[in-house]
């Protein structure tokens, strides 16, 4: 289990760019062919790509990821999510993952907060 470690969604984003130049300089063609694997999966398909994030998102909650809570919350965002359709998806993994999920439903939610802040200000939230 991961622990949240970025004060802000820009030092998530620093963060992250920085390790996956890292990883995808250093990594083996596995680590290379997951990475594209992982981006080619959430594309639209018979499902459409917000469907499959928000389902990315109830799997990083049940598996209790904050990185991954925090990038599905991004690209939800970018995606249109509503806040309705995030607090849904929030119920979905509660159910799933049980009260062990809450802690981490209530960064998702801070992390959502910050989101809606920052695109009431004008800004682009991205990944």
């Amino acid at each position: 289990m991961s622990e949240a470690r970025y004060n802000s969604l820009e030092e998530f984003k620093k963060f992250r760019e920085e390790m996956n130049k890292e990883i995808l300089e250093r990594g083996t063609l596995n680590t290379k062919r997951f990475w594209a694997l992982d981006g080619a999966v959430y594309k639209d398909g018979a499902l459409d790509s917000k469907t499959k994030e928000l389902m990315g998102l109830v799997a990083s909650l049940v598996l209790r990821c904050d990185d991954c809570i925090t990038y599905h919350m991004i690209r939800c965002a970018q995606l249109g999510v509503t806040d309705e359709e995030f607090f849904e998806t929030f119920d979905i993994a509660l159910i799933v993952g049980g009260s062990i999920t809450i802690p981490h439903v209530r960064r998702a939610v801070s992390t959502l907060l910050e989101i809606r802040r920052l695109q009431a200000s004008g800004k682009s939230v991205s990944i």
